[in-house]
């Protein structure tokens, strides 16, 4: 479905115009009269060509690029020619970060790995609790990426794109589709940083609406102190005084809107109005008084303290609330240095709460509808940097998908001895991309919006695959 383009809109009409939709709203609050209840945002797409499998997507950012070799990724070979040169036949002429130049030498993986499941599936030992679901996630080994450098990583991962200014997936998804959540966000970003101390920078601009309508980027909250900023009503404004200000200021802008009739007004009539709307449903959202001490401990976290496992356990609330996609960062895996002690921290941080995540959402009824993504960046190398660090790498990496209409259990595709390239089933971020669409309803290479003269998509023009083979 190819669709039309949005007029960008200028500083001066945003700011001359903006609130004629939170005033319209506040002002009828403050006066005490009624007014209607929120209704679920509508996306562009009418009949959808496929079964939508999943009705809404979570997606864990372990930003940094983990690595593929202590998490999911076991290599005996590796582990066998450590300290050894690398095969020339397989770096030389090839692109690398930070070792261009260098000695290349093989450093084995830093921990053991066992096998789970009923198909014995091996990952690595630091990862017990996410081995006992195995057999509800897919595991990718062969996945590649363009991008060797964290900020385009970052965007190519999030956009399909390098080039900052695409719109986000998440952003797509909720342009297509919309939202069931009638008081928040369709599109909704957590952090969480850890014990590692990195705090590498992430930018909101990975989760831009680019040039789709800016009510489409995502909304990012904080697990941790106030989760928006500016969102209450100011100390010292009395409501007579608000509803003065806000009647006089709707007036104006009523006018200068019958004047100018820009289309990305209804856009920022929409956020003022949600705006408004979280002014109740954030804090009840956040009061994880009503959650059981067994799911606490299930999550293995303290309300409100800010960590991953929070982000989950508010993840699976903001799923229940209809919010349509919902994106975890996690800070802290980029290990040029200490790869041993640095995964090792990062596993105590997440493995519990991703089981915890999807234990929850099974037995909710709900994993079936949720499709549950585990990706970083990229992976990092099978040659060492500093005697105890990898340096980042694109040709491998391992990522996993659960949840709704994904086969579990399994295993799909593989690197090579050394972990340094796929080779076997390969598969891009415009796969993985397309997959996710595919299972979400929307067929990939149809659903585009024009800009720049160009049909722009999401899994863009060089070809992208659904991974069929991993779907039930």
């Amino acid at each position: 479905m190819k669709l039309q383009p949005y007029s960008p809109l200028t500083r001066r009409s945003f700011l001359g115009r903006t609130s004629q939709g939170l005033g319209a709203v506040a002002l009828s609050s403050l006066l005490g009269s009624s007014r209607t209840e929120a209704a679920p945002t509508r996306g562009v797409l009418g009949q959808l060509p496929f079964p939508q499998r999943a009705k809404r997507v979570i997606w864990l950012t372990m930003a940094g690029g983990p690595s593929h070799l202590e998490t999911f990724d076991p290599k005996p070979k590796l582990a066998e020619m450590h300290g050894k040169p690398m095969p020339e036949s397989l770096t030389k002429g090839q692109q690398l970060a930070q070792l261009q130049g260098q000695p290349l030498n093989c450093f084995g993986p830093q921990h053991p790995f066992e096998k789970f499941g009923q198909n014995g599936i091996e990952i690595c030992a630091l990862f017990p609790h996410i081995g006992s679901v195995i057999d509800e996630i897919c595991l990718i080994r062969s996945m590649t990426t363009d991008a060797i450098n964290h900020d385009p990583a970052h965007m190519f991962m999030n956009t399909g794109s390098q080039i900052a200014g695409r719109p986000s997936m998440g952003s797509w998804v909720t342009y297509g589709l919309g939202s069931e959540a009638e008081d928040l966000p369709g599109f909704v970003v957590l952090t969480s940083l850890g014990q590692g101390g990195q705090n590498q920078p992430i930018a909101a601009r990975q989760w831009s609406s680019g040039f789709l309508p800016s009510k489409f980027q995502g909304v990012q909250l904080r697990s941790k102190g106030d989760p928006v900023l500016y969102l209450s009503t100011p100390t010292g404004v009395a409501a007579d005084q608000q509803a003065a200000d806000v009647a006089a200021i709707n007036t104006l802008n009523k006018q200068h809107d019958a004047l100018v009739h820009d289309p990305e007004i209804a856009t920022r009539i929409a956020q003022y109005e949600m705006a408004f709307q979280m002014q109740a449903s954030i804090p009840e959202l956040m009061n994880v008084a009503d959650e059981s001490q067994e799911t606490l401990d299930l999550y293995g976290c303290q309300p409100g303290d800010g960590s991953f496992a929070a982000n989950c356990l508010l993840s699976r609330r903001l799923a229940e609330r209809g919010v349509r996609f919902i994106q975890l960062y996690h800070k802290d895996w980029d290990h040029h240095g200490g790869v041993k002690d640095g995964v090792a921290q990062k596993a105590r941080e997440i493995d519990r709460a991703c089981m915890a995540l999807i234990t929850d959402l099974k037995r909710r009824s709900m994993l079936d509808e949720t499709l549950i993504v585990w990706a970083g960046e990229f992976g990092r190398t099978p040659m060492s940097q500093g005697g105890s660090g990898r340096d980042h790498h694109n040709k491998a990496m391992s990522v996993w998908l659960c949840g709704a209409g994904v086969r579990g259990g399994m295993v799909y595709g593989a690197s090579d001895d050394l972990g340094y390239a796929a080779v076997d089933r390969l598969a891009t971020v415009h796969d993985l991309h397309a997959t996710m669409l595919h299972l979400l309803g929307i067929r990939h290479d149809s659903f585009s919006v024009k800009f720049q003269g160009l049909d722009a998509r999401l899994t863009g023009v060089e070809g992208a695959y659904v991974l069929k083979d991993i779907l039930t």
